[in-house]
């Protein structure tokens, strides 16, 4: 058998260690772990409960997130808070942590945990360090909504279903309305005296609508929260329930803090 040339066997020999590196290469490529996607925990406000975001979650889910709705037994801030805690500990890793109106006030102070990666307020109160949620606003008209309050002997306070459809859902159908008058979570009056401890806004990035028709909290204190906390943000021409009646532009809000908190 004819011994091959040097130079063959030299371009041979370089063809195969190419060919061997670009088939590891391709292999590593395919290894190395894909970006991880947080989890999105929803912390839904007063006068509501986990329900209020069915609209959004399934946009979410669409986009192969794992979503879980808080059920907030709105008895205390406290309270409020290790329910938000029970379910961002229970995510696999990192959350975006998403809080409608008193629910604002609920994850500035939950989002210190160490899993939370960003936040976004719908609507939102976002109290700093040492206040609470009574206290905001009150150079600010009273909202129309809020006059409407009814107390009961247990101090709990919820929405008249008049009043769910004149002020907190307006711009939803009348049907709607209904269920989410009958739904609602009333809310311990007491706890909206009480006052976070931390601001997770100023250690994390944050994203804020604004509902320019919002019946419940005045638009321009919810402009206000928005300048404070350097959030990005939207106006969406809603009442105070944009993920009810603009779910899709919820959504596109939330999966842009999930994008931008991903590894």
């Amino acid at each position: 058998m004819k011994a091959l040339s040097p130079l063959f066997s030299l371009k041979t020999g370089l063809g195969i260690v190419a060919a061997a590196a670009a088939f590891a290469g391709a292999n590593a490529m395919a290894a190395a772990p894909a970006a991880e996607q947080p989890s999105v925990v929803i912390v839904h406000g007063a006068f509501a409960d986990g329900s209020d975001w069915a609209k959004v979650i399934p946009l979410l889910q669409a986009k192969g997130i794992k979503v879980t709705a808080v059920q907030n037994p709105l008895t205390s801030l406290a309270d409020d808070v290790a329910a938000a805690n029970r379910a961002i500990d229970n995510q696999p890793g990192k959350v975006v942590l998403v809080g409608h109106s008193w629910g604002g006030t609920v994850i500035t102070e939950a989002g210190v945990n160490d899993k939370v990666a960003g936040l976004v307020y719908v609507a939102a109160f976002a109290p700093d360090a040492g206040q609470a949620t009574g206290e905001l606003g009150k150079d600010l008209p009273t909202p129309p909504g809020i006059g409407k309050l009814s107390v009961d002997k247990a101090g709990f306070a919820s929405l008249p279903a008049a009043a769910v459809a004149s002020d907190f859902a307006q711009d939803v159908p009348a049907k709607q309305a209904a269920v989410m008058a009958a739904t609602q979570g009333p809310i311990a009056l007491k706890a909206f005296g009480e006052k976070v401890s931390v601001a997770a806004w100023k250690t994390r990035p944050s994203w804020y609508i604004v509902s320019k028709n919002d019946r419940m909290i005045q638009p321009d204190l919810e402009r206000a929260f928005a300048k404070q906390i350097g959030a990005k943000t939207s106006e969406l021409p809603t009442s105070h329930v944009p993920q009810q009646s603009r779910p899709a532009d919820v959504a596109k809000v939330i999966l842009d803090a999930v994008a931008a908190t991903a590894k």
